[in-house]
């Protein structure tokens, strides 16, 4: 595989990247805003909430990457880019849902998650299909 045909997904990934910096951002703005103060992590629902969403893309960038690349290497990079980039739709969608009412993180939630799986699932199709109908 040629280098080059990886630039797409490692972009991807520093975007990924990218949100869950500028939402750990987000968490040190809050702090200060809520007067939630290390180590402290509760006591303000409006900062909980951006805690919480800092913390649960770390959750599932933790998921996400290692499908993203191994999508990328064993399928397609492209696909994988495409579907990386839902992912990271998804999150920000997610965390802005989540900032505003806890109930309203959910269709980011469901996107990412989706892309997450098509990532996860599409790799293992292609790698059990190659180990089984290899000519």
């Amino acid at each position: 595989m040629d280098i080059k045909t990886l630039i797409f997904p490692a972009i991807v990934t520093i975007c990924a990247l990218l949100v869950y910096f500028g939402l750990g951002i987000g968490v040190a703005v809050a702090r200060v805003k809520y007067k939630v103060m290390p180590p402290q992590i509760t006591g303000n629902e409006n900062f909980e909430r951006v805690f919480r969403a800092h913390q649960n893309t770390l959750e599932q960038i933790v998921i996400f990457l290692p499908c993203l690349w191994l999508f990328s290497i064993f399928v397609s990079p492209n696909v994988g880019a495409i579907l990386g980039s839902v992912w990271v739709v998804g999150r920000i969608a997610y965390a802005w849902g989540y900032y505003v009412e806890a109930g309203k993180r959910a269709a980011g939630n469901a996107i990412a998650s989706l892309a997450t799986l098509a990532l996860m699932f599409g790799t293992l199709f292609n790698l059990v299909r190659g180990l089984f109908f290899a000519g």
